[in-house]
């Protein structure tokens, strides 16, 4: 799912292109700062009861989603809405079988369920081929923690407090991922974290020495606030907690900065400062399991933020189809297939991502 870049020591940066430390880490503008600023508000602001389709559709769109393609499509008619996938923001290297393309879907329709049920509706969402159907039915509205949630979330890439998780609040998490036919493996103990840990950085290398997977993820970079707004998808710099940098700066550097070392440094100590881990996996290997998977793994990211938590992605043991089945082995998964792997603890603030507005992603019904 998401996934960030990471490009630091400013001052290497400096002596490599012969400018001066204020031009590298100077901040844009604050016209273009406060533009950024504005559409993350937007996106975010509270929901509203009308109107309600685009309000619903709003806050779909706030689901986690890999590299922030934001690969869906909404329609409406009556008290129907409709998430359909849409392939043209499909990425086809990291993810060939559309696997998290559809897990992003279930992420979109469990928000927009939550959603629902705070403006006065029962949702029933339905998979039908490769849509979600929600039919939505007036009820009492029911205020939620995780509702709350939902502009507020947020992958996040960054070192956590290395501090354990209260038991309590670990079953609330473990409760938040229960979905029919999909099971969570929950784990805390710090030997188990390590053997993950060398899981990821394993999957970490083979991606980083592949060229395709690079070309792909460079495309969904933006580097800064400028390249972020105007596209309102990929994968915001300063949201894993890197500097904003013209893109002609930036880009020339990925090869000095964005390295399978670096890299794998980082994921290490992520994971090390990290409460726990908790791996999804379904029954079966289909659309529909996948949506399902989606919709436990936004429950769990909105349980965890609702408690003052963080957490990010680490999939690369599942994105990497050779190292897959070994992994799944460690898990004591046999054939099944392990669909996410998310860790989590206390973390930093950082930057929300952008999101493309309703009319960008809502189209008439047929």
């Amino acid at each position: 799912m998401e996934r960030m870049m990471a490009i630091d020591r400013r001052q290497l940066m400096t002596t490599a292109l012969g400018l001066s430390a204020a031009a590298i880490t100077a901040r844009p503008s604050a016209a273009a700062t406060t533009t950024y600023e504005e559409t993350v508000r937007a996106s975010r602001a509270p929901l509203q009861p009308v109107p309600r389709d685009r309000e619903l559709v709003r806050f779909a769109t706030l689901a986690a989603n890999s590299h922030n393609t934001q690969p869906w499509i909404f329609s409406a008619r009556g008290n129907e809405i409709l998430i359909a996938p849409d392939f043209s923001r499909r990425c086809p290297v990291v993810d060939p079988d559309d696997h998290h393309l559809f897990v992003s879907l279930g992420c979109a329709a469990e928000n927009l369920v939550l959603a629902a049920s705070a403006l006065g509706w029962r949702a029933n969402p339905m998979v039908d081929g490769d849509k979600v159907r929600i039919a939505l039915e007036p009820a009492r509205p029911e205020a939620s923690a995780l509702v709350n949630a939902i502009p507020l979330r947020q992958c996040t890439r960054a070192a956590f407090d290395g501090k354990p998780v209260a038991p309590d609040i670990l079953r609330q998490l473990e409760n938040a991922c229960r979905e029919p036919n999909v099971s969570a493996i929950l784990m805390t103990e710090r030997a188990a974290i390590a053997k993950i840990t060398n899981y990821v950085l394993e999957g970490n290398a083979a991606q980083m020495r592949d060229k395709a997977f690079m070309r792909e993820l460079v495309s969904w970079m933006r580097f800064n606030e400028a390249d972020a707004v105007a596209t309102m998808d990929g994968l915001f710099s300063r949201a894993s907690g890197s500097p904003s940098l013209p893109a002609w700066i930036a880009r020339p550097l990925l090869r000095f900065f964005f390295t399978e070392s670096g890299e794998s440094g980082k994921y290490r100590a992520e994971l090390d400062s990290s409460a726990g881990v908790v791996v999804l996996a379904a029954d079966r290997s289909d659309t529909s399991h996948w949506i399902a998977v989606g919709r436990a793994c936004q429950r769990f990211a909105l349980q965890a933020t609702a408690l003052g938590l963080k957490y990010s992605f680490v999939n690369q043991p599942i994105e990497v189809a050779t190292l897959r089945p070994q992994f799944a082995t460690s898990l004591g998964l046999g054939e099944r297939r392990p669909d996410i792997v998310m860790r989590f603890g206390a973390g930093p603030d950082l930057p929300k991502s952008l999101r493309r507005a309703p009319e960008l992603v809502m189209r008439p019904t047929q």
